[in-house]
């Protein structure tokens, strides 16, 4: 097979900016078979696979890519299947650029081998494509409970169900999905996709019922005394926003971008007919730089407003994917760096009128090795908003953590694992995801899942 040497990836197909950005359709198209193939003759195949070691599911990459150069693509399929649980949803909100890509030879002279837009054109293709019905494994006569249903949920249950055991995972809201439904838009990730792998775990043998909040329905103790499950993954995330606490933050106008991106996400307000209401604002300011920030920002652009992007670092120091703040910036997002929040102002009948800003500076590295913002004296300048989303990080949900005798955590509310199991303080109860790490990725949750998964086929294992 000859090698493409090209320098750069395929272009990957997209809307125009000025277009996508007062819709909420998603932003990219994907590879046709023709610029899959030929991306994929990009790979070198290297003998020591580094790309392998940088994915934390370690999916077979030169593998399932070799078998994209020669056009078999449901191989391909199966090849990532075999690691991956969530392809179609990894090939496009995983952070390739810092993971798998990042250890690609090709990115030494270049740019790496498009690595997600593979994966991503892979699993589309199969689900346009495949008719192949998933087979149900023999039961092995053992139970676990899965809490939530977000990325480390659904990896834990799908490696469980593949082995045999009867899972049920226990999801709180009303669809199952976790953050890749009410945190990331549809712009980014079509809902119909997660549904669509979501069903596969399903046809799998996986029960999936929702509306059922642990820790207030049915206890984690309930769950091994009176339903007889032997062992209890927590996969429940980390939903409780932080705020500045600051003044004004109780104003009408001011979201969390949990709040904000779930009225959206997941209760459709941005449609003509929603029944959920959410404030369209003129002029919105969003507090933050992660990937968050950048989703809340660009929904409320689709909105119709002016958006700014306000954090008190530079650009260089902004946690989101330098790919989703290059489509903020092309949409018409504006970024006010170095600033930080003071107060938020509200008019005499309690909505928000402005912000209260401050300039900062760098100064030395702080305990996460970034240079820590310090203030400008006398910089304090008032900016005209009508509303503000804040996005500064989430933490797990405390519920759990008080209805669970001997469940250690974290100060800040993470539960305590070991590390490569995800065993907790409780025997036969496992975590992982974000309900340990705090907000991480997508991948990095299904990582601590099927580590878990391992574990808690183990620790039955021994039990049998």
């Amino acid at each position: 097979m000859a090698v493409n040497m090209s320098l750069v990836k395929n272009e990957m197909p997209a809307q125009r900016a000025d277009v996508r950005n007062k819709n909420f359709q998603e932003v990219t198209f994907g590879y046709t078979k023709e610029q899959a193939m030929d991306e994929a003759k990009r790979c070198l195949n290297c003998k020591h696979r580094p790309c392998v070691s940088g994915c934390p599911v370690r999916i077979d990459i030169p593998e399932f890519i070799h078998e994209v150069s020669e056009g078999n693509f449901e191989e391909a399929f199966q090849i990532i299947s075999r690691s991956s649980s969530l392809p179609a949803v990894c090939g496009r909100v995983c952070p390739q650029e810092s993971q798998c890509e990042s250890k690609c030879v090709r990115g030494i002279k270049g740019e790496p081998v498009a690595i997600g837009r593979l994966e991503r054109f892979v699993a589309d293709f199969h689900n346009a494509n495949s008719n192949t019905k998933v087979q149900k494994p023999v039961l092995n006569g053992h139970k676990v409970a899965v809490i939530g249903s977000g990325p480390s949920g659904l990896a834990c249950a799908g490696d469980l169900a593949r082995k045999g055991y009867e899972v049920t995972v226990f999801e709180a809201l009303h669809l199952a999905g976790g953050v890749l439904v009410y945190g990331i838009p549809e712009f980014r990730l079509p809902k119909a996709i997660v549904q669509k792998e979501i069903n596969s775990l399903k046809e799998l043998g996986v029960t999936i019922q929702t509306n059922v909040v642990i820790g207030k329905t049915i206890s984690i103790d309930e769950l091994i005394e009176d339903y007889e499950f032997e062992s209890v993954f927590i996969g429940s995330g980390a939903g409780l926003p932080n705020f500045m606490n600051i003044k004004g933050e109780n104003l009408k106008g001011v979201y969390s971008a949990n709040e904000f991106l779930t009225r959206i996400n997941l209760m459709k307000a941005y449609k003509e007919d929603a029944m959920t209401p959410i404030q369209k604002g003129t002029k919105v300011a969003v507090v933050g730089g992660g990937n968050v920030a950048m989703d809340a920002a660009r929904c409320a652009k689709r909105l119709g407003a002016e958006v700014t992007i306000v954090y008190r670092r530079t650009e260089k120091e902004l946690p989101a994917r330098l790919e989703e703040v290059e489509h903020a910036k092309e949409e018409g997002i504006q970024f006010s760096f170095l600033t930080n929040p003071l107060e938020i102002e509200g008019t005499d009948d309690g909505w928000v009128k402005g912000l209260v800003c401050q300039k900062m500076a760098l100064g030395e590295p702080d305990a996460s090795g970034r240079q820590r913002p310090v203030a400008v004296e006398g910089s304090d300048y008032f900016q005209e908003v009508d509303c503000v989303i804040i996005s500064i990080g989430t933490s797990p949900n405390p519920l759990i953590k008080a209805t669970t005798k001997g469940l250690e955590t974290q100060k800040w509310g993470g539960i305590i694992t070991e590390e490569e199991t995800g065993l907790t303080s409780r025997k036969g109860v496992y975590a992982g995801g974000d309900a340990v790490t705090g907000a991480a990725t997508v991948i990095l949750a299904m990582g601590a899942g099927k580590n878990a998964a391992a574990a808690i086929d183990e620790y039955i294992g021994g039990n049998r």
